[in-house]
Parts: structure tokens; sequence; C-alpha cells
């Protein structure tokens, strides 16, 4: 884990249930920070019983046509990031801002019928797969991948100056390639797909692959959202 991940920590009674909040637009991955800004009932509903027993939440990407059965349980995608509420603020009119930090991977084994306004599963945690490769061939991937990223990299000094000091860090390549992954500015088809593979090598190269075709696509020009870092997202 890395530090930001230790010092939330994981519950060490963990059973596999997880409350599940499923968001249009967002792949929330390991390792980064996302604030959200609550207001639907049920998911406040969903915080207060996550802040009372272990901070967890479930995120999940709702799939295509999740418009016509938005208030019952649209499809949504069988991979999520466990995520921990590291803060929790809430406003005079009942709705809540929070922090979350992506802890985990998990692939959703069955959806659970409560009886509550918001839904749960049964989850199976999922680690990184690092297969062992030689020490040259990796460093190359990691080298590559870190010179496409600065090429991408979202505008700002203060945000460049973060980054820069991310880069700096010798990061183990499956926290380097996640990081990325949230941070550009992705289709989240891709985003998803990253989030699903679990063998670090693979999920590099099809990052490598991406951000390559971003690059070409645009003559070299950068792909940088607008906003970063990220602005509250709502539900």
């Amino acid at each position: 884990m890395t530090n930001l991940q230790s010092s939330a920590g994981w519950p060490e009674d963990f059973t596999n249930y997880v409350r599940l909040f499923p968001l249009p637009n967002l792949v929330l991955f390991p390792h980064v920070v996302q604030p959200l800004h609550i207001f639907e009932a049920r998911y406040c509903d969903l915080l207060n019983e996550s802040i009372k027993t272990d901070r967890l939440i479930g995120m999940a990407l709702l799939e295509k046509g999740w418009e016509k059965h938005y208030l019952q349980r649209p499809p949504i995608a069988s991979t999520i990031c466990i995520a921990k509420v590291l803060s929790h603020t809430p406003t005079e009119d009942g709705r809540h801002n929070i922090l979350l930090v992506g802890m985990k991977r998990a692939v959703i084994v069955r959806e659970l019928d409560e009886g509550l306004t918001y839904r749960t599963a049964e989850v199976k945690l999922v680690e990184d797969l690092a297969v062992q490769e030689q020490d040259q061939q990796r460093a190359q991937m990691f080298g590559q991948l870190k010179a496409l990223f600065q090429q991408l990299m979202p505008e700002g000094l203060a945000v460049q100056q973060g980054f820069q000091q991310l880069l700096g860090h010798q990061l183990p390549l499956g926290v380097l390639t996640d990081s990325i992954s949230y941070a550009l500015n992705l289709p989240l088809a891709v985003k998803q797909q990253l989030l699903s593979e679990c063998n670090v090598d693979v999920r590099c190269r099809l990052l490598i692959r991406c951000l390559q075709t971003q690059l070409h696509a645009k003559g070299g020009d950068d792909d940088r959202p607008e906003d970063f870092p990220p602005l509250f997202s709502p539900n």
C-alpha cells in the first residue's frame, strides 16, 4: 500500500461486503484521492452507514443505458474500486462533502437484496499480479510511461510540480500506472479496462499504447482536462 492508504487503514475484519456507489462519469483507482459531493437521499444513507462502520464505499461505473433505470438497478461494471472515506463534512442543507482514497480492486460476486435504499454486494478482492520480468524490460516500460505522461501532463504550475514530485519517486509500476490512468482525461471505457486488468505489466502496456495513440492523434499535442485536480464530482 502507499503511505496514504496505510494511514487510512484497511479493516482486518473485512467480510467481502461493500455498499455500492455507482456513478456515470468516474472510474476510481487505488492509490488516488477523489472528492465527492453527495446529495441524493439514498447515497446520504449509504454514507451515514459507512461512517458508522468500516468507512468503505465500492465505487462502480454505470454502464451504457443507465439513464432509463437510474432510480432502480442499472447495470454496472463488474470490477470496482473499494475506497475509504478520509474526511467528511456535512453541510447545513443535509448534503455531504467527502474525500475518498482508493484502496483495492474488487470484482462483484453477486449483488445482495437487503431492502436498503442503496445497493450492496458481495465482492472478491483482486490483488496486483506482477509477473517477474527482466529489470531492463520493466525499467524501459517505467521510463516510457513517465515520458508519455510528461507530454500529456495537466496544465498548472502547482499541478505540474506535484506530478514532478510523484514522478521523482521510485513508485511501483502498478501505482504509477493507476495514478496516470486516473489523472489523464482518458475515455471512461479505457479507464474501466485499465481498472479491470490486474496484471501490472499488461496494464502498463495497455496504458502506453493508449497514450501513444492520443499523442499521435493530436499530432504531439496533449489532451488535458480543463480542471485539475478534479472538482467535486456530484452524485
